[in-house]
């Protein structure tokens, strides 16, 4: 019943960055024979001819750099993103960020930080096909100077788990580098237990507006949150929000998953009005929370102290909002709002059966890079490198909500997705793909729920 097939592995093997057809048979789909490297022995792959045919699946070499990437991370993160494809270098920024420079302690983070460094495709065979592999880049070690300490700030990079991003037309995602985070506290107040993040899974757009009136409207908002300090908990969120053109925004409420005392009601993608800043995305104080907050007990009641950032992308004439809600921690001044994480708006409209069909890319919650294939009322998830069916779900058209797609695993564990504007997301409440990568996990890590964005690059 499951798409875990040869066929539907082949399905979209012209079209994405990341499958293709290999030998096998109908129940193994068979794997790609993958070149192993480890630092220097990597290289960089000469670059392709700047002139590309039709079909491809990013702009010319030389036409990429022209492009700058905004958007936003699973860690919290607003970042934007510039890759040269002929000089083969990147240009990494982050406004505003909650992740540490260094391990150890919580308050000097990597936000107003600018890195560069050199980019590299992925070792031939890693990829099922040149194109795919030229539109993939893999951001190597990039420094520069740490706003928050005045030194120089250098990015992790894991050698089995790079952070590669995969380009397309008009939009960018797969991971940024991730980091290692740890925190004795104070006085046993705000532990945070060491964890290795490998990358940090990224969605941006080469067109994002600063029109606040194009938001207006009802939409399903998938939220994907992380708490530190409740041992990097998660937690998933499917909500109705209905902005009005000056960006207030209300709510009909939300099913918590799991359930908690954080709120369920009202708007959770914003708090105080959205107001623009110099570097074309917007902010919002006093953020909602979909976990408890962490209470420090000689202060009562809990700060909220953290950010949403409201980024307008703009993809195939449709407007795709994606909030960051950046955690806030301070030491000095004693705040704990550390929640951080990122939610996908798509309009609140009606989907006939089959309204998602399509293969997609991305990257999820488990800190892999995955590919999914939605035909009719059957979705699978796809090992991009091996090309194996890994997990299936069903899709239920007709929910109460328009719009939102019930799924349900092939364990029974049940879930919601989102589709519009060539993107699409699923959180289910379980564990899909075998779980977080052991890298980037730690004793505590649970894999549930799982939770996934994707772009469109196949019908």
């Amino acid at each position: 019943m499951y798409a875990n097939s040869k066929w539907l592995a082949c399905a979209i093997a012209s079209a994405p960055f990341l499958i293709a057809c290999g030998g096998g048979n109908a129940s193994d789909p068979g794997s790609i024979n993958t070149n192993q490297c480890s630092g220097s022995s990597c290289g960089v792959q000469g670059p392709p001819p700047s002139t590309v045919a039709d079909g491809s699946l990013c702009p010319a070499n030389a036409d990429i750099v022209n492009s700058t990437y905004l958007g936003g991370a699973g860690s919290g993160e607003v970042v934007s993103l510039n890759i040269d494809a002929v000089k083969m270098t990147y240009t990494l920024k982050f406004f505003d960020s909650p992740i540490p420079v260094s391990a150890g302690q919580v308050d000097n983070t990597r936000h107003d930080t600018t890195v560069t460094g050199a980019v590299l495709h992925p070792p031939t065979g890693t990829l099922p096909s040149a194109e795919q592999t030229r539109c993939a880049f893999m951001l190597t070690p990039g420094s520069g100077i740490a706003a928050s300490t005045g030194t120089t700030y250098t990015t992790p990079f894991s050698q089995t788990n790079p952070p590669i991003v995969f380009v397309g037309k008009g939009v960018a995602g797969g991971g940024i580098p991730g980091a290692t985070i740890s925190f004795a506290g104070i006085a046993g107040i705000g532990v945070v237990n060491y964890r290795t993040f490998d990358f940090y899974p990224f969605l941006g757009f080469a067109s994002t507006s600063t029109d606040l009136s194009k938001l207006a409207g009802t939409y399903n908002t998938m939220l994907y949150h992380i708490q530190p300090t409740k041992s990097f908990g998660a937690r998933a969120i499917n909500t109705v929000e209905t902005f009005a053109a000056d960006g207030s925004c209300s709510g009909t409420g939300a099913s918590v998953t799991p359930p908690g005392s954080a709120s369920t009601a009202g708007c959770l993608s914003s708090g105080d009005p959205y107001t623009l800043n110099a570097n074309g995305y917007f902010d919002s104080t006093t953020a909602p929370q979909i976990e408890d907050q962490y209470t420090i007990p000689i202060i009562l009641p809990p700060i909220k102290s953290a950010k949403t950032h409201l980024i307008l992308g703009q993809l195939n004439g449709a407007t795709v909002p994606v909030v960051v809600r950046t955690g806030n921690v301070s030491t000095t001044a004693l705040q704990i709002d550390d929640e951080s994480g990122i939610a996908l708006l798509e309009n609140a409209t009606s989907l006939a059966s089959g309204g998602f069909n399509g293969g997609y890319v991305g990257a999820d919650s488990n800190f892999k890079y995955t590919a999914s294939l939605i035909t009719s009322g059957t979705g699978t998830f796809i090992n991009p490198t091996t090309q194996a069916a890994e997990s299936g779900f069903t899709l239920t058209y007709g929910a109460d909500t328009a719009g939102v797609v019930d799924v349900t695993d092939q364990q029974g564990n049940t879930g919601k997705a989102i589709a519009g504007g060539g993107l699409y997301a699923v959180f289910i409440n379980g564990t899909e793909n075998g779980g977080v990568t052991a890298s980037s996990a730690n004793a505590q890590t649970v894999g549930s729920p799982y939770f996934s964005v994707g772009a469109q690059i196949s019908k």
